[in-house]
């Protein structure tokens, strides 16, 4: 019997080692350190950390390296979370209308949901005006469109993929 959530592996994962979680956390914190410094910080020769990370890029463990942008420094200093639930008739467009979400404009992240909400849209705008345009232009006009929730957001912190 498993101990933890972390003993028994689900389908699809990859399993990992002591190394590989040790580049990952490095990777986490700074994606753009050179394979000499991360395989120095991870106790490894280089030609084994360049074949690691090639080996956990291939395997889709790291799907890319990413900037870390201020929103607020590109003139979107407004975040919002919108839940979005759909008419029981528009179940079948599930996956046309999760793409669609995602090439409006503002939108950072969509979220296709179990639960009450079928989607979660993060959002960031330049103004309440924007917001309020993005709701009422895209979401509310929408015939897949049941019910929409915006929740402002106040502070963000950032995020610990791998738990830590």
């Amino acid at each position: 019997m498993p101990n933890n959530l972390h003993d028994s592996p689900v389908s699809g994962e990859v399993l990992l080692d002591a190394v590989d979680r040790t580049l990952l956390g490095l990777l986490v914190d700074d994606g753009r350190l050179a394979n000499n410094t991360l395989a120095s910080r991870a106790g490894i020769a280089p030609s084994t950390c360049l074949a690691r990370v090639r080996r956990l890029q291939s395997l889709g463990v790291i799907r890319g390296f990413h900037a870390d942008v201020d929103l607020t420094a590109l003139g979107r200093p407004l975040q919002a979370l919108i839940a979005v639930r759909l008419q029981a008739g528009a179940r079948g467009r599930i996956a046309q209308f999760q793409h669609h979400l995602a090439t409006l404009p503002g939108v950072l992240n969509v979220f296709f949901l179990a639960g009450e909400d079928d989607f979660q849209i993060h959002i960031a705008v330049r103004d309440p005006d924007t917001l309020r345009s993005f709701v009422v232009d895209h979401l509310s006009v929408a015939t897949e469109v049941a019910m929409t929730k915006t929740s402002l957001i106040f502070e963000h912190l950032g995020t610990r993929p791998l738990g830590g």
